[in-house]
């Protein structure tokens, strides 16, 4: 999964690559647990969603993304030149129409997390 997450800490994702990194991890795991024999019919099947992130257990790769986002806010808090990284980082982060700003979107973690109304670069 490391290969996958390359550079993660500056992506600024929308719902649907959110959703579709879930399903890549999904089957990256189904590949790993292999299938389960049911234990009423004695078939083989598919492994749930849940048992798979049972047997896991390290957090989604979603979280795992958020995580570094958050981490790398505070580095760029701490390098005290958080207006020029924010916007954008050496082209990885371009404003487009259909995404938000990577700035935006800590402060969208930052609120699920519950640390709602306070300046990310403070906080950091």
């Amino acid at each position: 999964m490391h290969v996958a997450l390359y550079g993660c800490e500056t992506w600024s994702l929308t719902l649907t690559e959110e959703r579709r990194l879930s399903v890549f991890e999904n089957r990256v795991l189904r590949g790993i647990f292999w299938p389960k024999r049911d234990e009423v019919t004695g078939k083989w099947r598919k492994l749930h969603n849940e048992e798979l992130s049972n047997l896991f257990c390290s957090p989604n790769i979603v979280r795992v993304i958020k995580s570094g986002m958050m981490r790398w806010a505070g580095h760029v808090a701490r390098m005290g030149r958080a207006e020029v990284y924010t916007g954008f980082w050496w082209g990885y982060l371009r404003e487009r129409i259909a995404r938000r700003r990577w700035e935006d979107k800590i402060k969208m973690d930052l609120q699920e997390v519950e640390y709602g109304d306070m300046d990310w670069v403070e906080l950091a």
